[in-house]
Formats: structure tokens, C-alpha cells, sequence
């Protein structure tokens, strides 16, 4: 590589990243966040739910140079897991998972490749050192990669690229050697890419439960957050809208034009996130024992999700499908019912059966129908997303 030029150097890393399979790389400076003010205040009223670890590593989460002393730069980069315009159904009977989830677990796809080419980037660059993250570090993935030229953030707070569309997976590399964009970069390829959302407002329209508002996500509403990240009972106002979600929420991108096979050419995912399984079978999940559940999940993101919050997603589904008539034979009412009074079961599992068995029962409309959004309030542009949601 040549040396002492951070443009060329930018070059030379991004050809790199491109090379190892990567759908798309960029670099920028390591600086502090942009969105300071509005990502505490966004904390400060709660819209991070429970995931405490937002606040508690928010000075980090900040400023990228505290993840690593003597950091001058950020190197960026996306994968594709689902191509523009790619539809995914589910059979009867079965819970909907979040396309990121359906194959194996990205922070080990990603992190591989990351960890062999910062192997070979410390051995060119002796005395400099590159840390790898993949979503779990506290960094604000989606507001560098929009930095090193790789989108914009939407009105939904995910990555856009404007080739790729939004079904990406973001990952990169804190480094304390200098690079610089390339200034001849084309959009989406390192080069500067401004805001085309415009006047739609169709991610926040389809969201079924009113958790996004312009370029802000209320994570305690969002479905994704519900079915991952939240531990406890799932507000009874907000299950009738989770349709048949059991893991994760697709919905905003699903109804972006970003992302329909007719913005341009079509776009291929890697082969490395080719889904396992579109969905799960409602009856099997709620007859899961632990090695059920490890069995069938394997090496997959959807362990993120313990055996309890499994059940209680699968009941709310199971109980949503039920009350369209859309569930086949009575089975699957008699594992409710059976679960609802199981000494056996997590008091969340019987807690979820008996509050679905009670809508079920409740006279006039389908106590399962979809729920009218509730608009969200100001929050940070950063979208609190699961260990997913898809880009960060």
C-alpha cells in the first residue's frame, strides 16, 4: 500500500473491503456525533425502553475516538441480505421473522471478514491498530457509514443506499490510521449521498404500531424491539398490531421505494446470508423445551430471544391468527389453553395465554384486528435496533 497519502490510503482500504465481498465501503474521520442533543434526549424520555446499555455507554457511543486512543478514522461497510424487491411469505401457521434473521447470524459473517482484513491491515501498517465492530460495539454505525459516503438515514432512522436500497447489514473498523475519502467516489461508493426521501412518508403510514415519526424510531413501541430486546409482559394495546411477527418487524422497509425492484437495476444478496427459514411453525415454538429451542435456532440471530419471550411472541401471533379464523384445526387453541395453566411453563408464558385466551373470548370485533398507529413523539434519528435490526 502506499504510504503517508490518506486518500490513496482510503483507496487502497476501500478496494480492500469491496475485495473480501462487501457490497459497498467507505472511510471517514473518526469524530464525534452529530446528533448529540437530540440522541439524549431521546434517552432522557425513555424511548430506548430497556435497553439500558444505550445510556450507559452514550459518551462512548458519542464520540468514536473513546472505543479506541488515537483513533483518526472509520472505515465502513455493508453487506447486502436481501435484494430489492425480494418478497418472503409465510404459510399458515407460521410466525414471521425479520429477513436479517433468517440465515445465519450476521455478527459472524461480518466479523470474519473484518477480523482477516484488519489481520492483514496491522501487518502493512506496523504501529497502527484497527478494531472491528459489528453492532454490538457502542457506535453509531449508521451515522458513519453515512459519513464515509455509503447513504443517508431515513425517515425510518435505517441506512439507505442508493443502489442497494436499505437491506443492508452494517459493520466496520476504528483505526488510528489517517484515511480520507476519495473525492471522485461515486454516490453510495464512498461519495457523498444526500436525502432522498423527500415528501413520503409510507414507512411511517405502515408502521403498525406508531413508533416511527420523521427520523425518529420510539424503540419501546417498535415491534422489533418488542419481540427481541423486551423481557417482560408486551403492552396488551400494542399486541393485536404485531400481526404475526414472532422475531423482528420488516414492515418499513418492505413499503420503502427504495427498496422496489423498480428502482433500477436488481441487486443480488451475498450467498453468506442465504435465509435458513422464513418463518416458524406457531405450534412447534409453543410446545418448545430448551433444546428444542437450540436445536432448531442453530447458528442463527434468532438466539437473541430466550425460550420465554419465544412463547409469549408465538402466543400473540397464534392468538392474532385465531381471532381472523386464520389457524387451521383447534390445536393451536388447546396449546393455549394447556400453556395458560401449565405449572410448568415461565409465569410470562402463562401470563401471555391467558390474556390471549380472554381476547379471544371477548365479545364484538376481532380483538385481533390491527390497532390504529399512535404518533410517536421527537426522539433521536438514531433507531434503537436490536442485536437487527437490519442496518444500524
Amino acid at each position: 500500500m502506499p504510504g503517508g497519502d490518506p486518500v490513496a490510503l482510503g483507496r487502497q482500504v476501500v478496494a480492500r473491503c469491496l475485495a473480501a465481498g462487501f457490497a459497498a465501503a467507505g472511510v471517514c474521520a473518526a469524530e464525534p456525533s452529530g446528533r448529540a442533543r437530540e440522541f439524549r434526549r431521546w434517552l432522557a424520555e425513555g424511548r430506548h425502553g430497556e435497553m439500558r446499555w444505550l445510556a450507559d455507554d452514550a459518551e462512548t457511543r458519542l464520540d468514536v475516538r473513546r472505543e479506541l486512543p488515537g483513533a483518526r478514522s472509520v472505515v465502513m461497510v455493508a453487506d447486502q441480505y436481501e435484494p430489492r424487491g425480494g418478497r418472503a411469505e409465510v404459510a399458515e401457521g407460521q410466525g414471521r421473522l425479520a429477513r436479517y434473521a433468517r440465515g445465519l447470524d450476521y455478527h459472524r459473517v461480518l466479523k470474519r471478514r473484518l477480523h482477516a482484513l484488519a489481520d492483514r491491515l496491522r501487518v502493512e501498517h506496523p504501529g497502527h491498530e484497527f478494531r472491528s465492530f459489528v453492532d454490538s460495539a457502542p457506535v453509531m454505525e449508521r451515522e458513519h457509514a453515512a459519513r464515509a459516503g455509503l447513504g443517508w438515514i431515513g425517515k425510518h432512522t435505517l441506512l439507505i443506499h442508493p443502489r442497494l436500497g436499505s437491506w443492508v447489514l452494517l459493520g466496520g473498523m476504528v483505526t488510528t490510521l489517517a484515511l480520507r475519502a476519495d473525492p471522485d467516489a461515486a454516490e453510495g461508493d464512498g461519495g457523498p449521498v444526500s436525502d432522498h426521501c423527500g415528501t413520503c412518508t409510507r414507512c411511517i403510514d405502515a408502521c403498525p404500531t406508531g413508533a416511527i415519526g420523521p427520523y425518529t424510531v420510539d424503540a419501546s413501541r417498535c415491534i422489533s424491539y418488542l419481540t427481541i430486546e423486551h423481557r417482560g409482559s408486551i403492552d396488551p394495546g400494542l399486541r393485536g398490531s404485531m400481526a404475526d411477527w414472532v422475531f423482528g418487524c420488516d414492515v418499513c422497509q418492505e413499503v420503502c421505494p427504495h427498496n422496489s425492484a423498480r428502482r433500477g437495476e436488481p441487486t443480488a444478496a451475498n450467498p453468506a446470508h442465504a435465509p435458513l427459514r422464513t418463518g416458524l411453525d406457531l405450534l412447534a415454538v409453543l410446545g418448545w423445551t430448551r433444546h428444542d429451542r437450540s436445536a432448531t435456532l442453530g447458528p442463527t440471530a434468532l438466539k437473541r430471544a430466550t425460550l420465554a419471550m419465544f412463547k409469549r411472541n408465538a402466543l400473540i401471533a397464534a392468538g392474532n391468527a385465531l381471532g381472523q379464523g386464520r389457524a387451521g384445526d383447534g390445536a393451536l387453541r388447546a396449546k393455549i389453553e394447556d400453556l395458560a395453566w401449565s405449572a410448568r411453563e415461565d409465569a410470562l408464558v402463562r401470563e401471555t395465554a391467558r390474556a390471549v385466551l380472554a381476547r379471544l373470548s371477548a365479545p364484538g370485533p376481532s380483538a385481533a384486528r390491527t390497532t390504529a398507529p399512535v404518533g410517536p413523539g421527537p426522539g433521536s434519528p438514531a433507531r434503537a435496533r436490536p442485536t437487527r435490526r437490519r442496518a444500524t
